[in-house]
């Protein structure tokens, strides 16, 4: 139920809080702390988000496939694993500091409200966004790190890229959303202003992560890093052109945007850490 491919979205990003925070490597028990918050949250999030989805997944032909719409998991069970991760999380953030665990509720709200916004605003792919661009900050918060433009910047960047990427993914369900009355963006606005405004939101992810790196004070292997993310996303775009299909639809939303994160990481950490 819980796809690790989509977990390595923002775990990267988590870490690249951490360590710009922590001018480096942070100690093993910030880092482990931090990376249980991160797995228990997300642990929480997609079984909040399966559970509300649930009658909806099993009517949809590209869902209903899922593992609890086709009873291999009990709701019982999920409940629980949600709760238990809860906990973990909470008591995660309360080790890491009391600020990490005052705040802590906001992404916990959020996760629990997404599922929900599907069925009402066009709205649901940037709740996601929000979802998943809080984790640079808080990282770079449970690391020691003041409130600053830095993560402020990659939290937005994240926020518009991952909104971006959803819009991809959800014209895979167009016909169904629009059956359903659901409101995704391509369902409400059609396929082709869907695209155009996933390219714009990627063009200020670009935007939001230069402005990022200059505030952060990085150079060239970061910048060389985002220009090379820059290539994917734009190859994101061309895989979601009119007659692309499922398969390269999937290409564009799953092996591309693991590719681009690990990439941001890696490039903003060897440059902070004074390149090779």
């Amino acid at each position: 139920m819980i796809k690790f491919e989509h977990s390595i979205f923002a775990l990267p990003f988590a870490y690249l809080g951490m360590v710009l925070a922590a001018g480096g490597w942070p100690g093993w028990t910030r880092f482990l702390l931090i990376t249980l918050a991160m797995v228990s949250f997300r642990t929480m999030a997609m079984a909040a988000n399966r559970l509300l989805d649930q009658n909806v997944d099993a009517v949809n032909p590209r869902t209903s496939k899922r593992a609890l719409p086709a009873g291999l998991l009990n709701p019982s069970f999920v409940w629980a694993s949600a709760g238990v991760s809860w906990v973990i999380f909470s008591v995660s953030c309360w080790l890491l500091s009391p600020l990490c665990l005052a705040l802590s509720f906001f992404p916990l709200i959020l996760a629990w409200i997404y599922p929900f916004l599907k069925r009402v605003s066009l709205l649901c792919h940037f709740v996601l966004g929000l979802v998943l661009g809080i984790a640079p900050y808080g990282a770079w918060i449970a690391a020691g790190g003041d409130f600053s433009w830095i993560p402020g910047f990659l939290m937005l960047g994240v926020l518009f890229w991952v909104a971006g990427f959803d819009i991809i993914y959800a014209l895979l369900d167009f016909d169904f959303d629009r059956e359903k009355g659901l409101h995704s963006v391509p369902a409400r606005l059609g396929k082709e202003k869907a695209r155009v405004l996933s390219r714009w939101l990627h063009f200020l992810t670009l935007v939001c992560w230069v402005l990022a790196g200059m505030a952060a004070d990085l150079g060239w292997i970061y910048f060389g890093g985002l220009a090379l993310a820059a290539g994917l996303l734009i190859r994101e775009h061309i895989l979601a052109k009119k007659d692309s299909g499922p398969l390269k639809l999937n290409e564009a939303f799953f092996n591309l945007n693991a590719w681009i994160s690990m990439i941001i990481f890696v490039a903003a950490a060897l440059d902070a850490a004074g390149g090779f």
